[in-house]
Order: structure tokens, then sequence, then C-alpha cells
């Protein structure tokens, strides 16, 4: 089996950003067995490098072939550069680095990524420019944003609230994208250089909604740890079908491995 591990919330902790307990030793395993994995990211506040080597710091041993997050293909999808960019400061730093106009008159895409304190003005400022001439997308569709304790609406839920009121589809640029998930089996391959299918996959995340259901419609195994946004059994009962396997915490996935 191989696998797509999810990081905030199942490797570090959404909180003090902190490696929960075992998640280091889990990635050592892997590396130690020679287990193929991917380390499958949302991150849009970080860019690449820096996030990856921000990991490295923490103690995973991850190398940077097996690291995808949305910044890594969001030129695949948005190769024009004036964009309307809503999200945290970080983000806009972030994509302005990459090259991209965040302050252009004329743009030519909205996207959309996470920020806890979205006002209602910002709902507005996403809806009117959703109206205009403008594509929409998400840089991934998490359900819920996880930030110092509470729980916000995650990137999808906005996503689906902007194109309820303006009739506009969304395009998703990260987790659970198809394109996302096909780019990390890619790599997946690339590294085993052998060819990897979703059914030998199986991914890890914190997020039943915005990470697994999406992998799961493509074949994959899923297990659901609850060291995260999802903190019960009971939050996930209208889709628990499309959840293979729940776990305290990815700590325990080291634990069956060696019985």
């Amino acid at each position: 089996m191989s696998f797509f591990i999810d990081v905030q919330g199942t490797l570090i902790d959404d909180v003090d950003k902190k490696p929960i307990k075992g998640s280091v030793e889990f990635i050592e395993y892997l590396n130690s067995a020679c287990t193929p994995y991917m380390v499958v990211t949302n991150n849009t506040k970080i860019p690449s490098d820096d996030f990856h080597k921000f990991l490295c710091n923490q103690g995973f041993d991850i190398p940077k072939g097996n690291y995808l997050d949305p910044f890594m293909v969001l030129k695949n999808s948005v190769k024009h550069k004036e964009v309307m960019a809503f999200g945290a400061s970080e983000f806009t730093d972030a994509l302005q680095t990459m090259g991209y106009d965040t302050s252009s008159k004329n743009p030519k895409t909205m996207l959309i990524a996470s920020k806890k304190d979205f006002s209602s003005n910002d709902y507005a400022s996403m809806i009117e420019t959703a109206l205009g001439d403008v594509a929409l997308v998400g840089m991934h569709a998490t359900s819920i944003y996880a930030k110092e304790g509470r729980r916000f609406p995650g990137v999808g839920a906005i996503l689906k609230m902007v194109s309820y009121a303006t009739s506009k589809p969304y395009e998703i640029i990260g987790k659970p994208s198809v394109a996302f998930y096909e780019e990390a089996r890619r790599l997946l391959n690339a590294q085993q250089n052998s060819n990897i299918s979703f059914d030998e996959i199986e991914m890890i995340s914190d997020d039943a909604i915005g990470d697994l259901c999406g992998i799961k419609e493509l074949g994959a195994k899923t297990t659901l740890v609850l060291s995260g946004k999802c903190k019960s059994e009971d939050e996930i009962s209208l889709i628990k079908n499309m959840i293979d396997k729940i776990i305290p915490s990815i700590g325990d996935m080291q634990k069956e491995a060696i019985g």
C-alpha cells in the first residue's frame, strides 16, 4: 500500500503547528520501509520550498520529491498574471513572489484561499467580483478551516456560497481536485518508476469532506484521523460510507503496521 498524507491536523497540530504524537515516527517508518508516499497539503500561506523546509525543521524527514501543495500546480491552471486574491496576507504575498499581479484593475481570475476572519464585506466583494468577467477558482476546497481552537468555513464552503449566489461554476487547484490527486500520483510513480493506481493508495487526513470523499471516488482507501478539524465519528455520520477507517491520530497507523 502507498500513502497520500495530509499535513494540518494530521502531521502537525492546528493550534501550535507542532508534530502530532507519532507523526514524525510514522514518516520515519515509511522511509525505512521504503513505502511509497506523498505528503499532500493545501498550504497556501507559505511558499512551497519554505513550507517544506518548515516541516523538515519540525523533524519530518520528507524528501522534496515527496511533497506537493497547490502553489506547485497553480501555474498549470492560472497561466495569466492578473488576479484578484482573497485570503490571508501571507497568501497574497506568496502570489506576488510568484509573479502574480494581485492589484490589477482587470483581473481575469478570482482566487480564494483560507482566512479565519473573512468579513461580510469580504463575502460581498467576492460575490460582486464573481458577477463580473472572471473565473472563480479556489486554491483548495477544505470543508472547515481550523484555527486557534475554532472552526471556520473552509474554502470549499465559501466557494459553494459564492457559486450559489452568482450561478458561476468554480475550479479547484488543490485537494480534492482530480488534477491535484493525479499530479500527486504522477510524482509518486515517477519516484518509484512504477504505475501505482488509486486503488493501491490510502489517503490519511483529518478532513472527511474536503480530502477523503474526493479521493474515495477515484478508488483510493480513506483513513480519517480525529486529531484535527473532525473531532468525532458523529460529525461525519452522513458520509461515513466514504471512510474506510477512523483512528485517533496518525501515530496509530505505525502501531497497526508493526503489530
